[in-house]
Protein backbone atom coordinates (compact mmCIF):
# COMPACT_ATOMS: atom_id res chain seq x y z
CA UNK A 1 0.00 0.00 0.00
CA UNK A 2 0.98 3.53 -0.79
CA UNK A 3 2.62 5.78 2.00
CA UNK A 4 -0.15 7.87 1.01
CA UNK A 5 -2.91 5.61 1.32
CA UNK A 6 -1.61 4.42 4.65
CA UNK A 7 -1.46 8.02 5.85
CA UNK A 8 -5.07 8.39 4.58
CA UNK A 9 -6.11 5.61 6.39
CA UNK A 10 -4.52 6.48 9.36
CA UNK A 11 -5.79 10.08 9.58
CA UNK A 12 -9.37 8.43 8.90
CA UNK A 13 -9.24 5.66 11.64
CA UNK A 14 -8.25 8.07 14.22
CA UNK A 15 -10.59 11.10 13.12
CA UNK A 16 -13.39 7.77 13.32
CA UNK A 17 -12.18 6.43 16.63
CA UNK A 18 -12.47 9.89 17.48
CA UNK A 19 -16.11 10.24 16.22
CA UNK A 20 -17.37 6.95 17.76
CA UNK A 21 -16.15 8.15 20.92
CA UNK A 22 -17.69 11.64 20.67
CA UNK A 23 -20.85 9.96 19.53
CA UNK A 24 -21.33 7.32 21.81
CA UNK A 25 -20.63 9.80 24.52
CA UNK A 26 -23.38 11.92 23.11
CA UNK A 27 -25.89 8.76 23.05
CA UNK A 28 -25.45 7.59 26.56
CA UNK A 29 -25.96 11.04 28.44
CA UNK A 30 -28.71 12.20 26.61
CA UNK A 31 -30.20 8.18 26.76
CA UNK A 32 -29.36 8.69 30.56
CA UNK A 33 -30.63 12.08 31.14
CA UNK A 34 -34.28 11.26 28.54
CA UNK A 35 -34.36 8.14 30.85
CA UNK A 36 -33.69 10.04 33.96
CA UNK A 37 -36.17 12.26 33.43
CA UNK A 38 -38.45 8.85 33.93
CA UNK A 39 -37.36 7.28 36.93
CA UNK A 40 -37.37 10.37 38.49
CA UNK A 41 -40.93 11.32 37.78
CA UNK A 42 -41.76 7.56 38.70
CA UNK A 43 -39.73 7.74 41.90
CA UNK A 44 -41.42 11.21 43.17
CA UNK A 45 -45.09 9.50 42.54
CA UNK A 46 -44.12 6.15 44.57
CA UNK A 47 -42.72 8.35 47.29
CA UNK A 48 -46.12 10.31 47.38
CA UNK A 49 -47.78 7.21 47.14
CA UNK A 50 -45.82 5.84 50.02
CA UNK A 51 -46.34 8.87 52.03
CA UNK A 52 -50.25 9.06 51.52
CA UNK A 53 -50.23 5.67 53.41
CA UNK A 54 -53.52 2.74 53.54
CA UNK A 55 -56.14 5.58 53.10
CA UNK A 56 -55.42 5.92 49.83
CA UNK A 57 -54.56 2.30 48.77
CA UNK A 58 -57.76 1.55 50.18
CA UNK A 59 -60.06 3.99 48.11
CA UNK A 60 -57.47 2.44 44.92
CA UNK A 61 -57.50 6.29 44.16
CA UNK A 62 -53.37 6.83 43.94
CA UNK A 63 -52.07 10.19 44.57
CA UNK A 64 -50.78 12.10 41.96
CA UNK A 65 -47.50 14.48 41.25
CA UNK A 66 -48.06 17.77 38.93
CA UNK A 67 -47.36 18.00 35.46
CA UNK A 68 -44.09 20.00 36.22
CA UNK A 69 -42.96 16.59 37.42
CA UNK A 70 -44.15 14.85 35.22
CA UNK A 71 -47.71 14.21 35.92
CA UNK A 72 -49.57 10.71 37.31
CA UNK A 73 -48.03 7.04 35.86
CA UNK A 74 -51.02 6.45 33.19
CA UNK A 75 -50.19 2.96 34.74
CA UNK A 76 -50.55 1.68 38.08
CA UNK A 77 -51.60 -1.56 40.26
CA UNK A 78 -51.33 -3.28 43.35
CA UNK A 79 -49.80 -5.95 44.12
CA UNK A 80 -51.23 -8.60 47.38
CA UNK A 81 -48.32 -10.16 49.42
CA UNK A 82 -49.25 -13.64 47.93
CA UNK A 83 -49.86 -11.84 44.05
CA UNK A 84 -52.94 -11.02 44.01
CA UNK A 85 -53.85 -7.99 41.77
CA UNK A 86 -56.09 -5.85 42.50
CA UNK A 87 -56.73 -2.62 39.94
CA UNK A 88 -56.57 0.88 40.42
CA UNK A 89 -58.74 3.58 39.44
CA UNK A 90 -58.37 5.06 35.78
CA UNK A 91 -56.28 2.34 34.17
CA UNK A 92 -57.48 -0.86 32.78
CA UNK A 93 -53.45 -2.46 32.09
CA UNK A 94 -52.36 -5.29 34.02
CA UNK A 95 -49.04 -5.24 34.53
CA UNK A 96 -46.66 -8.21 34.87
CA UNK A 97 -46.15 -9.59 38.68
CA UNK A 98 -42.41 -11.42 38.51
CA UNK A 99 -40.99 -12.93 41.51
CA UNK A 100 -39.25 -9.69 42.21
CA UNK A 101 -42.32 -7.86 42.60
CA UNK A 102 -43.98 -10.29 44.99
CA UNK A 103 -40.95 -9.73 47.08
CA UNK A 104 -41.21 -6.30 47.61
CA UNK A 105 -45.21 -7.12 48.44
CA UNK A 106 -43.84 -9.30 51.08
CA UNK A 107 -41.02 -6.88 51.99
CA UNK A 108 -38.67 -9.21 51.55
CA UNK A 109 -37.47 -6.49 49.06
CA UNK A 110 -37.11 -2.73 48.47
CA UNK A 111 -38.00 -0.93 45.56
CA UNK A 112 -36.62 -1.21 42.28
CA UNK A 113 -37.43 -0.14 38.53
CA UNK A 114 -36.86 -2.01 35.36
CA UNK A 115 -38.28 -1.94 31.69
CA UNK A 116 -41.21 -4.47 31.06
CA UNK A 117 -43.00 -5.01 27.39
CA UNK A 118 -46.83 -4.71 27.87
CA UNK A 119 -49.18 -5.16 24.76
CA UNK A 120 -46.08 -3.91 22.33
CA UNK A 121 -45.36 -1.28 24.54
CA UNK A 122 -42.29 -0.48 26.20
CA UNK A 123 -42.56 0.59 29.71
CA UNK A 124 -40.26 2.06 32.32
CA UNK A 125 -41.93 0.01 35.44
CA UNK A 126 -40.99 0.98 39.46
CA UNK A 127 -42.18 -1.50 42.27
CA UNK A 128 -42.45 0.31 46.08
CA UNK A 129 -43.42 -1.79 49.35
CA UNK A 130 -46.80 -0.22 50.77
CA UNK A 131 -49.22 -1.23 53.72
CA UNK A 132 -52.41 -2.74 52.71
CA UNK A 133 -55.58 -2.97 54.85
CA UNK A 134 -57.50 -5.79 54.47
CA UNK A 135 -61.64 -6.22 54.66
CA UNK A 136 -61.42 -7.43 58.46
CA UNK A 137 -59.70 -4.33 58.67
CA UNK A 138 -56.30 -5.78 59.89
CA UNK A 139 -53.28 -4.37 57.69
CA UNK A 140 -50.54 -6.52 55.83
CA UNK A 141 -47.77 -5.88 52.85
CA UNK A 142 -47.98 -5.25 49.41
CA UNK A 143 -46.31 -3.16 46.95
CA UNK A 144 -47.47 -0.53 44.07
CA UNK A 145 -46.43 -1.04 40.34
CA UNK A 146 -46.37 2.41 38.68
CA UNK A 147 -45.65 2.53 34.79
CA UNK A 148 -44.48 5.27 32.11
CA UNK A 149 -44.66 4.68 27.89
CA UNK A 150 -40.77 5.07 26.73
CA UNK A 151 -42.33 5.36 23.24
CA UNK A 152 -41.13 9.38 23.19
CA UNK A 153 -38.29 8.49 24.19
CA UNK A 154 -37.29 5.30 22.11
CA UNK A 155 -38.04 7.51 19.32
CA UNK A 156 -35.62 10.39 20.27
CA UNK A 157 -33.19 7.63 21.03
CA UNK A 158 -33.54 6.02 17.14
CA UNK A 159 -33.72 9.18 15.71
CA UNK A 160 -30.56 10.17 17.57
CA UNK A 161 -28.72 6.97 17.00
CA UNK A 162 -29.30 7.33 13.08
CA UNK A 163 -28.56 10.76 13.27
CA UNK A 164 -25.19 10.24 14.82
CA UNK A 165 -24.26 6.91 12.62
CA UNK A 166 -25.09 9.21 9.44
CA UNK A 167 -22.28 11.58 11.04
CA UNK A 168 -19.93 9.47 12.20
CA UNK A 169 -19.75 8.02 8.45
CA UNK A 170 -19.84 11.37 6.84
CA UNK A 171 -16.88 12.57 9.44
CA UNK A 172 -14.77 9.20 8.52
CA UNK A 173 -15.69 10.10 4.69
CA UNK A 174 -14.35 13.47 5.12
CA UNK A 175 -11.69 12.71 8.01
CA UNK A 176 -10.21 10.08 4.46
CA UNK A 177 -10.72 13.10 2.10
CA UNK A 178 -8.74 15.66 4.04
CA UNK A 179 -6.32 13.29 5.04
CA UNK A 180 -5.61 12.19 1.61
CA UNK A 181 -5.07 15.57 0.74
CA UNK A 182 -2.71 16.44 3.53
CA UNK A 183 -0.87 13.71 2.86
CA UNK A 184 -0.75 14.58 -0.38
CA UNK A 185 0.82 18.08 0.01
CA UNK A 186 2.80 16.69 3.19
CA UNK A 187 4.66 13.90 1.17
CA UNK A 188 5.27 16.21 -2.29
CA UNK A 189 8.64 16.72 -0.92
CA UNK A 190 8.87 13.16 -0.22
CA UNK A 191 7.90 12.70 -4.12
CA UNK A 192 10.64 15.36 -5.15
CA UNK A 193 12.94 13.11 -3.43
CA UNK A 194 12.11 10.21 -4.99
CA UNK A 195 11.90 11.60 -8.64
CA UNK A 196 15.39 13.49 -7.71
CA UNK A 197 17.15 9.74 -7.00
CA UNK A 198 15.08 7.99 -9.89
CA UNK A 199 16.57 10.93 -12.24
CA UNK A 200 20.21 10.38 -11.16
CA UNK A 201 19.96 7.06 -10.98
CA UNK A 202 18.83 6.61 -14.35
CA UNK A 203 20.57 9.97 -16.02
CA UNK A 204 23.66 10.49 -13.07
CA UNK A 205 23.02 13.79 -13.31
CA UNK A 206 24.17 15.29 -9.55
CA UNK A 207 23.38 18.70 -10.05
CA UNK A 208 19.32 17.90 -9.28
CA UNK A 209 18.16 19.87 -6.36
CA UNK A 210 14.98 19.37 -4.24
CA UNK A 211 13.27 22.76 -3.10
CA UNK A 212 12.69 23.08 0.46
CA UNK A 213 9.49 24.27 0.86
CA UNK A 214 9.55 24.53 5.04
CA UNK A 215 11.40 24.16 7.80
CA UNK A 216 10.07 20.78 9.33
CA UNK A 217 11.03 17.08 9.12
CA UNK A 218 10.42 16.68 5.14
CA UNK A 219 12.06 19.95 4.55
CA UNK A 220 15.23 19.12 7.17
CA UNK A 221 15.28 15.41 4.85
CA UNK A 222 15.09 17.42 1.80
CA UNK A 223 18.01 19.64 2.98
CA UNK A 224 20.08 16.95 3.77
CA UNK A 225 19.60 15.25 0.31
CA UNK A 226 20.52 18.44 -1.19
CA UNK A 227 23.74 18.36 0.93
CA UNK A 228 24.19 15.04 0.19
CA UNK A 229 24.28 15.72 -3.56
CA UNK A 230 26.36 18.25 -3.14
CA UNK A 231 29.12 15.89 -1.34
CA UNK A 232 28.29 13.34 -4.06
CA UNK A 233 28.92 16.02 -7.00
CA UNK A 234 32.14 17.41 -5.53
CA UNK A 235 33.08 14.07 -4.75
CA UNK A 236 32.68 12.70 -8.37
CA UNK A 237 34.12 16.20 -9.82
CA UNK A 238 37.22 15.28 -7.74
CA UNK A 239 37.00 11.56 -8.97
CA UNK A 240 36.71 12.87 -12.50
CA UNK A 241 39.56 15.27 -12.14
CA UNK A 242 41.64 12.55 -10.24
CA UNK A 243 41.01 10.35 -12.86
CA UNK A 244 42.07 13.06 -15.72
CA UNK A 245 44.64 13.94 -14.11
CA UNK A 246 46.11 10.38 -13.70
CA UNK A 247 45.55 9.94 -17.63
CA UNK A 248 47.28 12.85 -18.37
CA UNK A 249 50.51 11.60 -15.67
CA UNK A 250 50.43 8.15 -17.61
CA UNK A 251 50.35 10.00 -20.82
CA UNK A 252 53.34 12.65 -19.79
CA UNK A 253 55.17 10.02 -18.35
CA UNK A 254 54.82 7.68 -21.55
CA UNK A 255 55.97 10.75 -23.55
CA UNK A 256 58.74 11.73 -21.37
CA UNK A 257 59.94 7.93 -21.18
CA UNK A 258 60.35 7.65 -24.20
CA UNK A 259 63.68 9.87 -25.31
CA UNK A 260 65.96 8.77 -22.69
CA UNK A 261 64.34 4.68 -23.50
CA UNK A 262 65.01 5.85 -27.23
CA UNK A 263 68.56 6.75 -26.57
CA UNK A 264 69.52 4.14 -23.86
CA UNK A 265 68.16 1.59 -26.35
CA UNK A 266 70.38 2.93 -29.36
CA UNK A 267 73.53 3.56 -27.20
CA UNK A 268 73.70 -0.40 -25.98
CA UNK A 269 72.43 -1.86 -29.39
CA UNK A 270 75.88 0.18 -30.39
CA UNK A 271 77.53 -1.03 -28.08
CA UNK A 272 76.70 -4.69 -28.96
CA UNK A 273 77.36 -4.57 -31.98
CA UNK A 274 81.26 -3.56 -31.18
CA UNK A 275 82.86 -3.16 -34.68
CA UNK A 276 85.56 -0.74 -34.66
CA UNK A 277 84.59 1.14 -31.69
CA UNK A 278 87.97 2.79 -30.42
CA UNK A 279 88.17 2.85 -26.72
CA UNK A 280 87.36 6.48 -26.76
CA UNK A 281 84.31 6.00 -28.15
CA UNK A 282 83.29 3.10 -25.99
CA UNK A 283 83.90 5.32 -22.54
CA UNK A 284 81.62 8.12 -24.02
CA UNK A 285 78.81 5.59 -25.11
CA UNK A 286 79.11 3.56 -21.48
CA UNK A 287 78.89 7.31 -19.88
CA UNK A 288 76.28 8.15 -22.10
CA UNK A 289 74.49 4.89 -20.53
CA UNK A 290 75.09 5.65 -16.94
CA UNK A 291 73.92 9.34 -17.24
CA UNK A 292 70.89 8.10 -19.41
CA UNK A 293 70.26 5.53 -16.34
CA UNK A 294 70.45 7.54 -13.87
CA UNK A 295 68.05 10.40 -15.67
CA UNK A 296 65.81 7.50 -16.13
CA UNK A 297 65.43 6.28 -12.61
CA UNK A 298 65.05 10.08 -11.38
CA UNK A 299 62.45 10.37 -13.70
CA UNK A 300 61.03 6.80 -12.54
CA UNK A 301 61.44 7.95 -8.89
CA UNK A 302 59.93 11.42 -9.34
CA UNK A 303 56.75 9.81 -11.06
CA UNK A 304 56.24 7.33 -8.10
CA UNK A 305 56.25 10.22 -5.82
CA UNK A 306 53.72 11.45 -7.59
CA UNK A 307 51.72 9.05 -7.80
CA UNK A 308 52.28 8.23 -4.15
CA UNK A 309 51.52 11.95 -3.35
CA UNK A 310 48.10 11.29 -4.66
CA UNK A 311 47.00 9.44 -1.87
CA UNK A 312 45.25 11.22 0.80
CA UNK A 313 47.05 11.61 4.48
CA UNK A 314 45.90 9.21 6.54
CA UNK A 315 48.70 9.50 9.69
CA UNK A 316 49.58 13.52 10.18
CA UNK A 317 51.46 14.63 12.97
CA UNK A 318 52.97 17.94 14.62
CA UNK A 319 56.06 18.85 12.32
CA UNK A 320 58.70 21.37 13.11
CA UNK A 321 59.19 22.73 9.65
CA UNK A 322 61.65 24.88 10.39
CA UNK A 323 64.09 21.27 11.77
CA UNK A 324 63.10 19.42 8.18
CA UNK A 325 64.26 23.08 6.32
CA UNK A 326 67.56 23.48 8.76
CA UNK A 327 68.13 19.25 7.64
CA UNK A 328 67.35 20.10 4.06
CA UNK A 329 69.44 22.93 3.69
CA UNK A 330 72.46 20.72 5.38
CA UNK A 331 71.70 18.41 2.29
CA UNK A 332 71.50 21.04 -0.40
CA UNK A 333 75.05 22.03 1.08
CA UNK A 334 76.74 19.49 0.43
CA UNK A 335 75.27 18.57 -2.83
CA UNK A 336 76.02 22.19 -4.41
CA UNK A 337 79.23 23.44 -1.93
CA UNK A 338 80.11 26.47 -4.21
CA UNK A 339 76.28 28.13 -3.10
CA UNK A 340 76.01 30.47 -0.15
CA UNK A 341 72.32 29.18 1.83
CA UNK A 342 71.55 32.10 4.12
CA UNK A 343 68.88 30.86 6.34
CA UNK A 344 66.55 32.63 8.72
CA UNK A 345 64.06 30.20 10.63
CA UNK A 346 61.25 31.08 12.95
CA UNK A 347 59.92 28.09 15.31
CA UNK A 348 56.71 26.93 13.80
CA UNK A 349 55.10 24.10 13.63
CA UNK A 350 52.62 22.51 10.87
CA UNK A 351 50.32 19.16 10.78
CA UNK A 352 51.71 17.20 8.10
CA UNK A 353 53.78 14.11 7.13
CA UNK A 354 57.66 14.66 7.86
CA UNK A 355 58.89 13.00 4.82
CA UNK A 356 56.51 14.63 2.40
CA UNK A 357 57.20 18.14 3.26
CA UNK A 358 61.03 17.29 3.39
CA UNK A 359 60.34 16.20 -0.60
CA UNK A 360 58.59 19.06 -1.17
CA UNK A 361 61.66 21.92 0.59
CA UNK A 362 64.45 19.27 -1.15
CA UNK A 363 62.88 20.23 -4.24
CA UNK A 364 62.81 23.95 -3.89
CA UNK A 365 66.57 24.35 -2.77
CA UNK A 366 67.97 21.81 -5.92
CA UNK A 367 65.80 23.82 -7.91
CA UNK A 368 66.95 26.85 -6.45
CA UNK A 369 70.43 25.51 -6.69
CA UNK A 370 70.32 24.36 -10.33
CA UNK A 371 69.26 28.58 -11.66
CA UNK A 372 71.27 30.31 -9.77
CA UNK A 373 75.58 30.78 -10.17
CA UNK A 374 78.51 29.98 -8.42
CA UNK A 375 79.38 32.00 -5.18
CA UNK A 376 75.61 33.64 -4.95
CA UNK A 377 73.19 33.56 -2.69
CA UNK A 378 69.87 31.31 -1.80
CA UNK A 379 67.49 32.91 0.80
CA UNK A 380 65.62 30.75 2.80
CA UNK A 381 62.74 31.42 5.30
CA UNK A 382 60.46 30.16 7.65
CA UNK A 383 57.70 32.21 9.62
CA UNK A 384 54.33 31.79 9.96
CA UNK A 385 53.33 31.80 6.48
CA UNK A 386 55.44 28.87 5.82
CA UNK A 387 58.99 28.81 3.87
CA UNK A 388 60.39 31.24 1.31
CA UNK A 389 63.12 30.17 -1.00
CA UNK A 390 64.51 33.01 -2.85
CA UNK A 391 67.47 32.65 -5.74
CA UNK A 392 69.88 35.20 -7.26
CA UNK A 393 69.78 33.56 -10.98
CA UNK A 394 67.89 34.96 -14.22
CA UNK A 395 64.67 34.90 -12.54
CA UNK A 396 61.40 32.80 -14.65
CA UNK A 397 60.47 33.69 -17.91
CA UNK A 398 57.11 36.11 -17.11
CA UNK A 399 55.18 33.63 -19.68
CA UNK A 400 56.28 30.72 -17.76
CA UNK A 401 55.07 31.77 -14.70
CA UNK A 402 51.82 30.47 -14.44
CA UNK A 403 53.22 27.19 -15.56
CA UNK A 404 55.89 26.57 -13.48
CA UNK A 405 54.33 24.09 -11.21
CA UNK A 406 52.69 22.13 -13.97
CA UNK A 407 53.68 18.49 -14.29
CA UNK A 408 56.46 17.99 -17.25
CA UNK A 409 56.88 21.68 -17.63
CA UNK A 410 59.78 23.30 -18.63
CA UNK A 411 60.78 26.79 -18.82
CA UNK A 412 62.72 28.55 -21.11
CA UNK A 413 65.58 28.89 -18.82
CA UNK A 414 65.38 25.35 -17.71
CA UNK A 415 65.43 23.42 -21.06
CA UNK A 416 69.04 22.11 -21.65
CA UNK A 417 69.67 21.31 -17.67
CA UNK A 418 69.06 18.06 -16.41
CA UNK A 419 65.92 17.58 -14.60
CA UNK A 420 62.09 15.72 -15.14
CA UNK A 421 60.25 18.61 -14.89
CA UNK A 422 58.61 17.08 -11.76
CA UNK A 423 59.77 18.47 -9.10
CA UNK A 424 57.82 21.78 -8.57
CA UNK A 425 54.69 19.64 -9.20
CA UNK A 426 55.92 17.55 -6.42
CA UNK A 427 56.36 20.56 -4.54
CA UNK A 428 52.32 21.90 -5.34
CA UNK A 429 51.21 18.38 -4.68
CA UNK A 430 52.60 18.05 -1.05
CA UNK A 431 51.35 21.60 -0.09
CA UNK A 432 48.09 21.11 -1.35
CA UNK A 433 47.83 17.94 0.58
CA UNK A 434 48.65 19.60 3.71
CA UNK A 435 46.06 22.35 2.94
CA UNK A 436 48.54 24.85 1.72
CA UNK A 437 49.65 26.29 -1.55
CA UNK A 438 52.20 27.78 -3.50
CA UNK A 439 53.64 30.95 -5.56
CA UNK A 440 56.39 31.77 -7.80
CA UNK A 441 57.62 35.32 -8.82
CA UNK A 442 60.57 37.21 -9.67
CA UNK A 443 62.42 39.26 -7.24
CA UNK A 444 62.34 43.05 -8.38
CA UNK A 445 66.05 43.23 -8.10
CA UNK A 446 66.43 39.65 -9.92
CA UNK A 447 65.86 36.38 -9.45
CA UNK A 448 63.28 33.70 -8.40
CA UNK A 449 60.93 33.59 -5.06
CA UNK A 450 59.54 30.50 -4.75
CA UNK A 451 57.11 30.45 -1.68
CA UNK A 452 55.02 27.20 0.26
CA UNK A 453 52.05 28.55 1.97
CA UNK A 454 51.01 26.61 4.75
CA UNK A 455 48.78 26.64 7.94
CA UNK A 456 51.39 26.99 10.91
CA UNK A 457 51.62 27.68 14.75
CA UNK A 458 54.34 29.35 16.63
CA UNK A 459 55.73 26.93 18.94
CA UNK A 460 55.88 27.66 22.85
CA UNK A 461 58.59 30.20 24.07
CA UNK A 462 59.82 27.73 26.32
CA UNK A 463 61.35 25.66 23.81
CA UNK A 464 64.53 26.85 22.18
CA UNK A 465 64.36 27.45 18.51
CA UNK A 466 67.05 26.37 16.52
CA UNK A 467 70.01 28.38 15.57
CA UNK A 468 70.09 29.87 12.73
CA UNK A 469 72.84 29.23 9.85
CA UNK A 470 74.12 31.38 7.15
CA UNK A 471 77.95 29.79 6.50
CA UNK A 472 78.38 28.36 3.23
CA UNK A 473 78.87 24.52 3.42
Amino acid sequence: MPLRRRLAFVAAAAVGVAIVLVAAICYFEVRHQLRGQVDDALTAQAAAVQQAGIRAIVSRDLPAIPPSAGGPAPYAQIVAADGAVEPVTGTNVTLPVTAMTTSVASGRAGKYLSDVEVGGSHLRLITVPVTLQLANGQTTTGAVELARPLGQVDSILSNLRLMLLILCAAGIALAAMLGRLAARRVLAPLGEVAQAAEHIGETEDLTTRIQVRADDEVGQLATRFNAMLDRLETSRAAVDESVRAQRQLVADASHELRTPVTSLRTNVEVLLQGGALTDEDRERLLSDVVEQSEELSALVGDLIELARGDQPIEAADDVRLDGIVEDAVDRARRNAPGIVFDTRLEPVVVDGVPERLSRAVNNLLDNAARHTYAGTTVEIRVDATGVRVRDHGAGVDPEDLPHVFDRFYRGVNARGRQGSGLGLAIVRQVAEQHGGSVMASNAPDGGAVFEILLPTTARAHSEPPPQPASAPA
